[in-house]
């Protein structure tokens, strides 16, 4: 077993797992505070790295792309502090930690990990239900219905239609944008069958503004408790899916307009896909 143990966390590694545990130093991010213990199983690993520096050095993991929920909605997208796979390592420690790497490597050499993308979810993603207030809004999460409500620094034509709710299951995206410089971040949700372009996250009322606050690395939780409820972008896609089944219906109907399937055929074949809803 290796094990580190810095302010900025700990680290231990039994062969099977990375287990993290964030520190509990002012450096430590909320993010990071929020979402707690973390559980890397080895097939979720890609890499592990030491990069030394004159006063501290950093221990990074780099994870399987399309492994965890948190890492496919932000995209690269945290602040350092927010990262939970990256941990500051002080200069005299970094024998310590340069043995840890070893030790890992050592491990997804022995296992021949695939280090390649995955295509299904290998963590769990934040635990619900989850709560978070930032921006101009509140999104509550209990694992099957979103509820989206507004506070007073909401636009008034956004506040106006009331809170918002809906299932999980009418989810077809979800998606994180942290603010930059001038320009706000968002928390933005596109339901099923939504056609038009999506207003600004200012005027959307399925989307939260965010405006650089503390508490808006939060809102990647609430995203990615979300995603891992949803298809994995890179699964294949099966015939139980909306988006084929609703392109399914299409081509019946072009077929039936073209002559080629019956009335009563094209009212059976609907039939039958529509039951798969």
């Amino acid at each position: 077993m290796a094990e580190i143990i810095q302010k900025d966390g700990t680290w231990t590694f039994d062969g099977d797992s990375v287990r993290i545990v964030p520190g509990r130093d002012k450096a430590v991010g909320l993010l990071r505070q929020t979402l707690g213990e973390v559980v890397v199983p080895l097939c979720a690993l890609a890499g592990v790295s030491y990069e030394p520096g004159r006063k501290a050095g950093r221990l990074r993991l780099r994870l399987r792309d399309g492994a965890d929920p948190l890492l496919q909605v932000t995209g690269g997208r945290l602040p350092e502090a927010s990262d939970p796979y990256r941990l500051t390592v002080e200069s005299a420690r970094a024998g310590v930690a340069e043995y840890f790497v070893d030790e890992v490597r050592n491990a997804l050499l022995l296992d021949q990990v695939d280090p390649g993308p995955a295509d299904s979810y290998l963590l769990p993603g934040p635990a619900v239900p989850i709560t978070v207030g930032a921006g101009d809004g509140t999104v509550a999460f209990d694992g099957d219905r979103v509820a989206l409500d507004w506070n007073w620094t909401t636009e008034e034509a956004k506040r106006s239609g009331g809170p918002r709710e809906f299932r999980i299951r009418d989810v077809r995206s979800v998606e994180w944008a942290p603010s930059k410089g001038l320009t706000n971040g968002w928390l933005r949700f596109t339901l099923a069958g939504t056609t038009a372009a999506a207003p600004a996250p200012k005027y959307d009322p399925h989307a939260v503004e965010l405006s650089g606050f503390k508490k808006d690395p939060l809102m990647a939780l609430v995203a990615a408790a979300v995603a891992v409820r949803m298809p994995h972008p890179a699964a294949a896609p099966s015939e139980g899916t909306h988006d084929v089944l609703l392109r399914r219906l299409r081509e019946l109907g072009e077929l039936h307009r073209a002559g080629i399937l019956t009335a009563e055929e094209f009212t059976t074949a609907k039939a039958a896909i529509l039951g798969r809803f």
